[in-house]
């Protein structure tokens, strides 16, 4: 099974048994970005997770299997993302990318925000004036080596 049939087989397990990617990330004890993540055909699961995501979506053993797959980060996408809401990110990215860039260096040093050892954490601040988005990134910085 390629990684865009294991993507649409579990998204439809996941519909049919109308569960949260929260709920099924608390069944294999990850988080709900991460197992998103692994499910969409991101990143790759190993087999102890794998097998209890598809216990939880009646899925077989192909799911299990793909699941384990290596994945191709970003494969198939556009430059520019389409979806509205993956587009504002992108578009946050763009406006304040090197203000972000910058001030990290400030207080760090040249280097980088590892994507490797990372996470990251949605969460809701309710406002009268409307609920707000709070996307927390943590990553390891990472110094450049100089040789």
């Amino acid at each position: 099974m390629d990684k865009q049939t294991m993507r649409a087989t579990i998204l439809d397990a996941k519909a049919k048994k109308g569960m949260t990617w929260e709920q099924i990330a608390q069944t294999i004890g990850m988080s709900p970005v991460w197992t998103a993540s692994a499910c969409l055909g991101e990143s790759s699961m190993p087999a102890d997770l794998a097998q209890e995501l598809c216990n939880t979506l009646a899925l077989s053993s192909d799911v299990v299997a793909a699941l384990q797959e290596r994945a191709l980060k970003g494969s198939g996408k556009d430059i520019v993302p389409r979806d509205p809401l993956i587009y504002r990110l992108y578009e946050i990215m763009t406006v304040y990318g090197e203000s972000v860039k910058q001030v990290v260096q400030e207080k760090f040093g040249d280097g980088i925000m590892s994507a490797i050892d990372f996470t990251i954490d949605v969460d809701v601040e309710k406002d009268p004036k409307g609920d707000r988005v709070v996307l927390t990134f943590n990553g390891k910085f990472l110094p450049y080596k100089r040789w």
